[in-house]
């Protein structure tokens, strides 16, 4: 089976490159695609994360004015369409611009939607009245679009329930990236969050929280790994025992060498941090945001969600699993079990099923 995914581009360090990477390998390694990925403006060159050499790549040029951008992204697509001619066309794009994709190709491929943020991507504290209309009017125009899709896929019954109207929906969720034979002991006095500098991760309400932690565990450390964004959080006035890094390739040492995952979001698709933690024995402690976290920790159990936003309860928290190591043990452990429900092989199945229904 021909598989065709369309992105904007795999040199990124984000969460949707990640699980690229896992699940186009997979198909073409194991279930036997033939695997091609078309990208944007050579942002094929230098991925960030490893893909089959069995996969091919295609880049087509877009730019200039906005019928300029429009006529050469539909025409560049057209043309690598007709040159492979896919059975499964997978459009990996979190904008607007993916989901006209149906409206202006020709192909008798079946053409899916993978969603990998939630609608709240498209908001921010700042937005004018003008700007959140804006963003209700897109909404809508998306939802319209979606249902042009043979499938549209989400990663949680919350992103789900997103999109109301829609009959042709489907939840798959993202896949473990690594499952390392060995945990974190759990003794190194280090919190780790990772993720984007951004108003959506919210590193700015867990600064808030860690105020509290200094003052009673002053020898305890955290770091913050992802790309910088000064224009939201200047890294280089963090406190003395906060540190920031960009992004990690080897992001697993990182994990294996913490004893609490830390995720302040305000909204997240899924949360795929979470479960590399986990994978890595580390509990997790998570503000209860739309959408993912939910679906990942069972509180008490695995880890601790906490109240959307509320940046007392995360610090208590955050002190309780200090104080606990037996806790932070024993949450580490069923962490570490019960995150393997997300295996890259039962998710990649997932979608192999799906393309062969279609």
């Amino acid at each position: 089976m021909k598989l065709l995914y369309i992105t904007n581009g795999i040199n990124g360090s984000g969460g949707l490159e990640r699980v690229l990477s896992l699940k186009a390998s997979l198909l073409a390694e194991n279930y036997g695609y033939e695997v091609s990925i078309l990208v944007l403006n050579d942002s094929d060159k230098a991925p960030f994360y490893n893909f089959s050499s069995r996969i091919r790549f295609y880049s087509i040029e877009v730019g200039g004015n906005p019928i300029g951008y429009v006529l050469s992204y539909k025409n560049g697509i057209q043309r690598v369409i007709n040159e492979i001619k896919p059975n499964i066309i997978s459009v990996c794009d979190d904008g607007l611009k993916g989901f006209f994709i149906p409206q202006f190709v020709r192909t008798k491929a079946k053409i899916i939607y993978e969603r990998h943020v939630s609608k709240l991507a498209e908001t921010n504290s700042n937005q004018s009245i003008l700007q959140k209309a804006s963003t209700r009017i897109k909404w809508l125009l998306m939802e319209m679009l979606g249902k042009k899709f043979d499938s549209f896929v989400v990663l949680t019954e919350g992103n789900k329930k997103e999109w109301g109207s829609l009959r042709n929906i489907e939840v798959v969720p993202n896949p473990l990236s690594f499952y390392p034979e060995m945990s974190s002991h759990l003794d190194n006095k280090k919190v780790i969050c990772v993720g984007k500098i951004s108003f959506q991760k919210g590193q700015d309400l867990l600064l808030k929280a860690w105020k509290n932690i200094t003052q009673q565990f002053p020898d305890w450390t955290l770091e913050l790994y992802g790309k910088e964004n000064r224009n939201f959080l200047d890294t280089s006035t963090l406190p003395e025992n906060v540190s920031w890094y960009p992004p990690a390739k080897n992001i697993k040492e990182k994990y294996l060498a913490s004893s609490i995952y830390v995720m302040s979001s305000r909204f997240e698709g899924f949360g795929m941090v979470l479960i590399e933690a986990m994978a890595c024995g580390v509990p997790c402690i998570s503000f209860n945001c739309n959408y993912g976290p939910s679906d990942i920790i069972s509180d008490g159990i695995d880890g601790f969600l906490v109240q959307k936003e509320n940046v007392d309860e995360l610090s208590r928290k955050i002190e309780y699993l200090i104080e606990n190591r037996e806790k932070r043990i024993e949450f580490g452990k069923s962490a570490k079990q019960n995150v393997k429900r997300f295996s890259p092989q039962m998710i990649v199945e997932q979608w192999n099923n799906l393309f062969k229904n279609l």
